[in-house]
């Protein structure tokens, strides 16, 4: 199946508290990365020297461990003056702005010319949304929407295929992070005047609304959230990233020739990663075998809705194929399904939220101190649940906020000196692993008389009654 990772634009066609909500991270007025044709600009000696130590610097400090808590948002700064002083000396090396408009019709045709049939859709603008498509004709639920064959994917499988293919066999980083291949496939493909998928890769949008184009002001709007820590640590990784490869392409053989190896600003890598981000998918690998990164051209100009998944990858004709989610009347925006994601998933990774989110969660980070006098025996009890005794777990919206995970943990948190030893034992019931403890909670003013018995279902069938009390709905995705 094909799993839209970290959907794109915004979504939301009728609530305007959902319009609002999910500004465009794509820019419509132009593409700062468009003009690949034009010879790369150099810059002069002294300023290049400049560029080297700033990059340097900036390797340096996003290399240490980052701290956590408050203390991670007092080391963004640093991080973040450091990029924009090189994003100010490279600002003479990005190309002029380019109208993203102005690229739709090129891309139909290149389309159509590989065998893509866009007569039901066309490239629309929405009011508070941005670009999207929209329908030509009625559909119903069902219908085959699109169908994009694999040729005209960039794929992490195309990455090595190409040009690039040499730096990947060397550099360890891009053999095990494909995000990062796609990335630098992107733009390496974006640089080259002769790339195949240039007609696509112009439709692209210019800029995002992810968190690497944010500052300290912005970030501070998500004081109190978890997702403030999540999008720093974001921040600094591609930072991190950004001058590690600064350094490769200026020293490895494998990249003289790249055509990226003139154009790698920040400010492009930048947008190479959050092209990524936003519309990165899992699709088979030709051989079946596994499964591969890639981007799939006019389907991800799909917005976002709530619903279920209706794209998959059909193998015999090496194709992805979207199926309408829902009847569209002609004009209407065709909107699909992401995926399960939080609003601060999606607000991280794809620079959106969506207001009537079904799947929304609040991320919570809890552990077990190592200060506690229990915690070899409570570390003990939750590896029995095949739970870390420090982890992130989450608030569902609905009916079942609090999932057997987060009880099972609660509990264990909470247990008292004379309860611990005896949740350690572990019995098996009806095929499903299970470790319960039947204690005695104390009469008096500390609580009733009685006894609880805590089961905690680890595995097997759901509808299995684990012959104790449920702690809750187990939610996998």
């Amino acid at each position: 199946m094909v799993r839209k990772n970290k959907g794109k634009n915004t979504k939301g066609p009728k609530s305007q508290q959902n319009q609002q909500s999910q500004q465009a991270q794509a820019s419509t007025s132009g593409k700062e990365t468009g003009a690949a044709a034009a010879p790369p600009v150099e810059l002069p000696k002294t300023t290049k020297r400049e560029e080297g130590e700033l990059v340097a610097s900036l390797l340096e400090v996003c290399s240490k461990p980052p701290e956590s808590g408050s203390r991670e948002l007092e080391d963004y700064p640093q991080i973040h003056a450091l990029v924009e002083s090189i994003r100010k000396i490279q600002s003479v090396l990005n190309p002029p702005e380019q109208k993203r408009v102005e690229s739709f019709g090129p891309f139909l045709q290149w389309l159509n010319d590989n065998g893509v049939d866009t007569q039901s859709i066309e490239i629309a603008e929405f009011p508070g949304v941005g670009f999207g498509l929209k329908s030509l004709k009625d559909l119903k639920e069902g219908d085959k929407l699109l169908q994009i064959p694999r040729k005209l994917m960039l794929t992490v499988d195309s990455a090595k295929k190409s040009p690039l293919g040499p730096l990947i066999n060397e550099d360890k980083i891009l053999q095990v992070m494909p995000n990062v291949t796609l990335a630098l496939h992107v733009l390496n493909e974006m640089f080259n005047p002769q790339s195949f998928w240039k007609p696509y890769l112009d439709s692209l949008p210019g800029k995002y609304s992810t968190p690497l184009y944010w500052g300290s002001e912005e970030l501070q709007f998500l004081k109190g959230s978890p997702v403030q820590g999540d999008a720093i640590n974001q921040y600094r990784n591609i930072a991190r990233q950004y001058a590690y490869f600064y350094r490769l392409l200026q020293k490895s053989p494998a990249a003289k020739d790249l055509p990226l190896r003139d154009h790698f600003t920040f400010e492009n890598y930048r947008w190479a990663v959050s092209t990524v981000m936003t519309r990165q998918n899992q699709i088979p690998a030709r051989d079946g075998s596994r499964a591969t990164l890639g981007l799939i051209p006019l389907w991800d100009m799909c917005n976002h809705t709530n619903g279920i998944y209706t794209s998959d990858y059909n193998a015999d004709e090496d194709a992805c194929e979207c199926f309408c989610l829902q009847s569209f009347s002609a004009g209407q925006q065709i909107l699909i399904f992401y995926g399960p994601r939080s609003n601060g998933e999606f607000l991280v990774h794809n620079g959106f939220v969506y207001a009537d989110n079904e799947h929304d969660r609040l991320c919570l980070k809890l552990g077990i101190s190592k200060g506690d006098h229990l915690f070899a025996l409570k570390s003990e009890v939750l590896g029995k649940l095949n739970l870390a005794p420090s982890r992130s777990f989450y608030l569902h919206r609905g009916r079942f906020p609090v999932d057997g995970d987060l009880l099972a943990f609660l509990r264990v948190f909470c247990m008292s000196e004379a309860v611990t030893p005896a949740a350690i034992p572990t019995a098996t019931h009806g095929g499903s692993s299970e470790v319960c403890t039947r204690y005695e909670r104390p009469t008096g003013p500390e609580g009733e008389a009685g006894y609880s018995q805590l089961s905690v279902r680890t595995a097997g069938p759901a509808s299995q009654d684990s012959g104790g009390r449920r702690l809750g709905p187990r939610v996998d995705e």
